[in-house]
C-alpha cells in the first residue's frame, strides 16, 4: 500500500533569515500593508454615519450588523472584492460606491462554510453600480465551483440609474446575476434569501430562484416601484402595498415565509443552513488532525521581501502555510525553477505548485547558474505532469506565483517552449479540481497565465500588498517602446541634447505609467484579482479554501490516497 510520506520543511526564523534583514523587511512590508488596512476601513464605513442613521431610522440593521449576527461566533468574515471601484467617483456629484455597494464574503454558519452576498444598504440603498453585477456574479461562480451554500441578504433598490449604461447591458451585466441563480439551482447548490428592504427591479428578481425566500414585514419586492407606476399609470399606491409580504407570501407565492424583522430573518436563515448536510471535512482528513504550521505564519511579513528584486526561499513560505510544516516534494530533481508537492492544510491534502526564487543550477551547462522565477522546458513539463496527476486524483491545487515569465531567446524557441507552454495551459484549462492562486509578488507575462492566473478560472485568486501584475516591468516596456532610439546597450543614440531629453522624459513617463498599472489596488479596483490580503493572513484564507473544497460530499471525485496517480509518477521518475 502506497503511503503519503510528508517530510519536515523550513527552519526557524533565526536560521531562515538574519535578524537585521528580517526586521528591515518586516518594517517595509508593514508600511506597504497599512495602506490596505486603512482602505478596508473606508470600504466598511460605506456612506458613513449618515448612511447608518438612515438605515436605523427605518428599523433595519446595517449590512455589517446583519453579517455579524449571521455568522458563527468563532467564524471569520473573509470578504472578496473588497476594493472593487475603490477611489472611483461617479457623476456630477462625484459619488463613491465603496465595495461597489455590495459585500461578498465567505463565513461559517452552523459550522458550514457559505458565501454571503449582501447589498450594502448604507450606500444608495444597496443600488447596483458599475461592476456591482460582476462582483456578485464572481461570488456566485466561486460558490458554484466550491458547491457551498449561497445566502443572499437582499436590500437593493435596483440599478443606480445615473450609471445604468455601465451596469445594465453586456454579457456580464445585471441580468447575468439571474442566470447564475439558475445555474446554481440547476446544479443543486443551496440558495437561501432574506429580503430585508426595498427590492426593486433586479433587486426583486435576485432572490426568486432561491430554494427558500424569507421576507421581513417592512420588505417589498416589485418589478417597478410605486413612483414609476404612478408616473406610467396615474395610480396611487405604495411599493409596500403592491409587493410586501402580504402579497408575496400570502398571494403570489414569490416568497415562502414572513418574519417580523431583521434579527428574526437572520435567525431563520441560520436555521435553514443547519438543516443542510454537515461538512465532509472530517471524513476527508483520513483520521488526521488539523494542525498549525510549526513556524508562525506571522513571520511571513518579514520573510517575504517587499522588493521584487530580492530573492528568498520559497520553501520557507510554504513551511508557514501548511500543517505541521510538512511537505512531500514530488519531482524534486528536475525543473528546479518550480517546486511541486503535497501538503496538508487543515488536515486536508492539497497540491502545491510554486516558483522558486534566486539562482538554480543550469542542467544544460555543468557548473553554471540561471535565474529561477522563469519557466524553462523541464519546469513547464513538471508543472503540467503534476497538475494533471493532482486533477486525476481529485486533489485541490494551490499555485504560489512569483514569476517573471517564460524563458526567451533562440535556445528557448529551439527547446519548444511554445509547445510545452501550450500543454500546461491546456491542463489548467481543463482541470476540474478546485484551484487557488496566490500572487505573492511578480505575476508577469505569459508566466502569469501558465501558473493559473485569473483567466484560467481558479476558484480564488489572492494578491498581496506587493503584487505586481503586468506583461512586463515598466523599465523593460519603456526600452521596448523606444527601442529604435537606443543602441544595443539600451543607451540613447542621439547626440542632440533636446532630442535626448525628450526621449528620456518619454521613457520615464512610460515607466511611471506601467508602475501605476502594476499597483495591486489598480488590479483589485477593476476585478483583475479577487482580494488583496495581508501576508500573515494567507494561512487563514487557505484554511478556508481547503475546507470549502472538501466540504460538499459527492461534489467531485476525491481518490483514496492509496491509489493516487502521484505514487506512480514518483516511482516512474525515481524521485
Amino acid at each position: 500500500m502506497a503511503k503519503v510520506l510528508l517530510q519536515p520543511i523550513g527552519s526557524g526564523r533565526e536560521a531562515a533569515l538574519d535578524s537585521a534583514t528580517y526586521e528591515a523587511q518586516t518594517a517595509t512590508m508593514t508600511a506597504r500593508e497599512q495602506r490596505f488596512v486603512d482602505a478596508r476601513a473606508v470600504v466598511a464605513d460605506g456612506w458613513g454615519d449618515t448612511g447608518r442613521a438612515r438605515v436605523h431610522r427605518k428599523g433595519k440593521l446595517t449590512t455589517w450588523e446583519r453579517l455579524d449576527r449571521l455568522k458563527d461566533d468563532d467564524a471569520p468574515l473573509l470578504p472578496v472584492g473588497t476594493f472593487v471601484n475603490f477611489g472611483l467617483e461617479f457623476g456630477d456629484r462625484k459619488q463613491t460606491s465603496p465595495g461597489a455597494g455590495v459585500v461578498t464574503t465567505f463565513t461559517r454558519v452552523h459550522g458550514r462554510w457559505v458565501m454571503v452576498i449582501a447589498n450594502d444598504n448604507t450606500v444608495a440603498s444597496g443600488s447596483w453600480w458599475p461592476r456591482t453585477p460582476e462582483k456578485i456574479e464572481r461570488a456566485q461562480e466561486m460558490a458554484r465551483k466550491l458547491r457551498v451554500p449561497v445566502l443572499y441578504l437582499v436590500d437593493c433598490s435596483g440599478l443606480f440609474l445615473p450609471e445604468q449604461a455601465n451596469t445594465f447591458p453586456g454579457a456580464k451585466g445585471a441580468g447575468h446575476i439571474f442566470k447564475m441563480n439558475a445555474l446554481l439551482s440547476a446544479e443543486g447548490v443551496p440558495q437561501i434569501a432574506g429580503v430585508f428592504g426595498d427590492c426593486i427591479a433586479g433587486g426583486g428578481y435576485m432572490p426568486l430562484i432561491s430554494d427558500k425566500v424569507y421576507m421581513t414585514e417592512i420588505a417589498y419586492m416589485v418589478i417597478a416601484g410605486a413612483a414609476l407606476i404612478k408616473g406610467a399609470k396615474s395610480q396611487a399606491m405604495t411599493s409596500h402595498g403592491i409587493g410586501g409580504a402580504d402579497v408575496h407570501v400570502g398571494i403570489s407565492g414569490c416568497a415562502d415565509f414572513r418574519v417580523p424583522d431583521d434579527p428574526h430573518c437572520i435567525d431563520a436563515m441560520r436555521r435553514e443552513v443547519a438543516t443542510l448536510p454537515t461538512s465532509a471535512v472530517p471524513y476527508y482528513r483520513y483520521g488526521l488532525s488539523a494542525d498549525q504550521p510549526r513556524f508562525a505564519p506571522t513571520e511571513l511579513t518579514g520573510l517575504l521581501p517587499a522588493d521584487h528584486r530580492v530573492a528568498y526561499d520559497m520553501k520557507e513560505v510554504i513551511a508557514r502555510l501548511v500543517d505541521s510544516s510538512l511537505f512531500w516534494e514530488v519531482l524534486p530533481n528536475i525543473g528546479r525553477e518550480v517546486i511541486t508537492g503535497i501538503a496538508r492544510i487543515s488536515g486536508l491534502y492539497v497540491g502545491i505548485l510554486a516558483n522558486a526564487s534566486g539562482l538554480i543550477d543550469d542542467p544544460d551547462t555543468p557548473g553554471a547558474k540561471k535565474p529561477s522565477g522563469i519557466l524553462y522546458k523541464q519546469g513547464i513539463a513538471k508543472l503540467a505532469a503534476f497538475s494533471r496527476a493532482c486533477n486525476d486524483d481529485g486533489i485541490p491545487l494551490l499555485w504560489l506565483q512569483d514569476i517573471s515569465g517564460f524563458d526567451i531567446g533562440p535556445e528557448a524557441e529551439a527547446h519548444g517552449l511554445l509547445g510545452y507552454g501550450s500543454s500546461l495551459i491546456y491542463t489548467n484549462s481543463t482541470n476540474t479540481a478546485p484551484m487557488a492562486t496566490i500572487l505573492l509578488r511578480k505575476a508577469s507575462g505569459a508566466g502569469y497565465y501558465a501558473m493559473s492566473g485569473l483567466p484560467y478560472d481558479p476558484v480564488l485568486q489572492l494578491s498581496t500588498p506587493v503584487t505586481r501584475l503586468s506583461v512586463m516591468e515598466g523599465r523593460t516596456l519603456a526600452i521596448g517602446a523606444f527601442n529604435t532610439k537606443l543602441d544595443d546597450e539600451f543607451n540613447i543614440v542621439s547626440d542632440d541634447p533636446e532630442e535626448r531629453a525628450k526621449i528620456e522624459a518619454g521613457m520615464k513617463a512610460v515607466e511611471a505609467r506601467i508602475e501605476a498599472d502594476m499597483d495591486p489596488m489598480a488590479s483589485a479596483r477593476q476585478m483583475d484579482t479577487d482580494e488583496i490580503v495581508l501576508v500573515d493572513e494567507l494561512r487563514q484564507r487557505l484554511v478556508a479554501w481547503a475546507e470549502m473544497t472538501y466540504q460538499s460530499p459527492g461534489g467531485r471525485r476525491i481518490k483514496n490516497p492509496r491509489i493516487w496517480s502521484l505514487h506512480d509518477l514518483q516511482v516512474l521518475t525515481g524521485s
